[in-house]
């Protein structure tokens, strides 16, 4: 078995969700004997954001047509969907930032949403081309959203763009109320513990396939 580590914080030994999936790869190590464990940090090692060299992977042309800068990030991009793709279980470090994602995270996110490898359009919508595996994401907050759904454009959008993928069986460890005072902190992480060693213990890719908080 495969397991993608994913983490997106810059905030090093500060960072509440670098913390949490450092957890979540032990444990599920600890539970599912013969994982291989492949490490990607985005903080220290994150693809540019798209712009004209890195669209080069979306323009469908010959690789004669391209430049040499594009046919440098189509090698970034190849190798990052390559590396989801190959993945059985991604562990995904996503903390809240200003209601949305870490830019870094979005980056990646734009170089593996690839018409063809990830998903396709079909004359009855869009198809999703990477099921079959099992993503824990590692959701931290400072403040707690779990009942404002309007102000959520973190998980809902994990939510959306995962399945867009075809990825159903999506786990979440949400840890709450980070900044709210240490009391608060500490019922958040006591929470994401338990969500952990319930999502941990459950086998990759169930049957039954939903996307559980």
């Amino acid at each position: 078995m495969k397991l993608l580590h994913i983490d997106s914080s810059p905030l090093g030994a500060h960072s509440v969700s670098r913390e949490l999936t450092r957890r979540i790869v032990a444990q599920w190590q600890s539970a599912h004997a013969g994982t291989v464990v492949e490490y990607l940090d985005l903080a220290a090692d994150a693809p540019s954001h798209l712009n004209v060299d890195s669209l080069g992977f979306r323009l469908g042309l010959d690789a004669a047509a391209l430049t040499e800068a594009q046919k440098r990030e189509n090698a970034v991009s190849e190798k990052l969907v390559s590396q989801f793709l190959a993945a059985d279980v991604v562990v995904l470090g996503a903390p809240m930032y200003n209601f949305s994602i870490p830019s870094q995270l979005k980056a990646w996110i734009d170089r593996v949403a690839q018409a063809g490898r990830t998903f396709k359009y079909t004359e009855t919508g869009p198809v999703g081309l990477a099921g079959g595996k099992t993503v824990i994401v590692a959701s931290t907050r400072g403040g707690a959203y779990a009942g404002a759904p309007q102000m959520d454009h973190q998980e809902s959008y994990l939510r959306t763009v995962l399945g867009f993928f075809g990825v159903t069986d999506v786990r979440f460890v949400r840890a709450e109320g980070m900044a709210m005072g240490d009391a608060a902190k500490a019922a958040g992480l006591a929470s994401a513990e338990g969500d952990i060693h319930a999502h941990v213990t459950e086998a990759a890719n169930e049957g039954k396939a939903a996307i559980r908080a």
